[in-house]
């Protein structure tokens, strides 16, 4: 079984340059990485023989609200081979998007992880960050047009009156 120190000497040894965080909890490993290498990253765990996180669980996000990388996503793998699931997350701010328009986004992992596909649309729809070469990103639950994002801090706990018009009963 692969342990944080074992995993952290591999993540050393194939990206000697980057500065990993790494964590372990209850038999869980957290790792905290920056974004650049987010595609690297992910073909590294899931093709190295001894890791093989083969299934992509979850992506999600956490606002922050207040902080100057405001968002955080965060990837749930799992490794069928070593019954090990492993959490790993990395912090994105504003920046420059296509169009001259600002704003949160991070490369699709949907080239390593079809499963990613789905997921990274979800937190698109509700927190807005940019899955940048995801095949089909739109939203889901959300009508196109819809200009706000539910789960982010500054969204009204009420929702925004007259947004969306409400089911008739």
């Amino acid at each position: 079984m692969i342990s944080a120190d074992s995993l952290s000497q591999k993540l050393i040894n194939q990206f000697p340059e980057t500065n990993f965080d790494i964590s372990e909890y209850r038999g869980e490993i957290t790792i905290q990485f920056p974004k650049k290498i987010v595609i690297d990253l992910c073909k590294f765990l899931k093709y190295d023989s001894e890791l093989e996180f083969l299934l992509c669980e979850d992506i999600t996000a956490i606002d922050w609200a207040k902080r100057k990388e405001r968002f955080t996503v965060v990837y749930h793998l799992y490794s069928f081979k070593n019954n090990l699931r492993l959490r790993f997350k990395t912090n994105i701010d504003e920046s420059e998007q296509s169009g001259g328009k600002a704003g949160y986004s991070i490369d699709s992992v949907t080239s390593v992880w079809q499963a990613a596909n789905w997921q990274e649309r979800e937190t698109y729809d509700m927190y807005g960050i940019n899955f940048k070469g995801h095949p089909d990103l739109r939203r889901m639950y959300m009508p196109e047009d819809f200009e706000y994002y539910p789960l982010r801090k500054d969204f009204p706990l009420m929702g925004i009156p007259g947004s969306i018009p409400l089911p008739k009963k």
